[in-house]
């Protein structure tokens, strides 16, 4: 199938002008072209789309977690429109999954599971007295919080596919990168579209994330308005922790898409 056009943004980084006090106000910045999108090639990743109950059943989790309301919004506003403009195209859709066994009985997971073979183990570090202080110290003051800490537990046992990102028939469906790497190769694929939740943590940083997925050579590109971020006290009501996280995908892995331009070139693919 012959490539396609659709309009990217990306990040001009360069070049620093040293005539300036901060240097790197000279870079270019951010910039929209139309850019190639080969079809046999690419695949939509939906990641960490979680149905996780409302914040009356876990309001614990709901306290460390407060991205989750824009999760939701996100999933019933955006992800049906662009999740069916792409499965009436031969471009894949592919599930990263993560926590708990949710997946396992959706036939996509033993078909990969089989495919991949058994997942690498990592051999942990041996743990001391202090490091388990350290890290209870953390769990405790950092993320997410003593008292909040059995309604995450308890909560996590009754995740789930939203109902707008369930896998459909048999799609892929992968819990670490050497299952989404297998599934790749599979289909011939090298350029990974994100959509989920959450561009600057799991999206990025988890098994089969943008991280980890560039070690296996992949292009890793997301979608604006199908992710969302941690955001903290200090960035949350401007959301600009997702900001520097569409900086970090455009500068490190891939190009950022608009939801619509997606869409529409979905549109113009299907009618080939």
């Amino acid at each position: 199938m012959n490539p396609i056009k659709l309009p990217a943004s990306y990040y001009q980084q360069f070049d620093a002008d040293y005539s300036r006090d901060v240097p790197g106000e000279g870079y270019g910045g951010w910039k929209k072209s139309a850019v190639e999108l080969a079809p046999d090639h690419t695949a939509l990743v939906v990641m960490h789309a979680w149905d996780c109950g409302t914040l009356e059943q876990w309001p614990g989790w709901r306290k460390a977690v407060e991205y989750y309301p824009r999760s939701l919004k996100i999933v019933e506003e955006v992800f049906p429109a662009l999740l069916a403009a792409v499965r009436a195209t031969p471009i894949p859709v592919f599930h990263v999954v993560g926590w708990m066994d949710y997946y396992q009985d959706y036939p996509g997971y033993p078909k990969v599971e089989k495919l991949a073979g058994p997942s690498p183990e990592f051999q942990q570090v041996q743990s001391d007295p202090v490091y388990d202080r350290m890290q209870s110290f953390r769990a405790d003051r950092v993320f997410v919080g003593a008292h909040n800490r059995p309604d995450v537990e308890e909560g996590r046992h009754f995740i789930k596919f939203p109902e707008q990102a369930r896998p459909v028939g048999d799609e892929g469906i992968a819990k670490d990168g050497h299952q989404l790497a297998a599934l790749c190769r599979e289909h011939q694929v090298n350029h990974l579209v994100y959509i989920g939740f959450a561009i600057n943590w799991c999206l990025l940083m988890s098994p089969a994330g943008m991280v980890d997925m560039s070690r296996y050579g992949m292009m890793c590109s997301t979608i604006r308005e199908a992710v969302t971020a941690v955001e903290n006290a200090e960035t949350a009501r401007e959301e600009r922790e997702k900001q520097q996280a569409l900086w970090r995908v455009a500068i490190n892995s891939g190009f950022v898409f608009g939801v619509d331009d997606f869409k529409n070139a979905m549109g113009s693919l299907a009618k080939n």
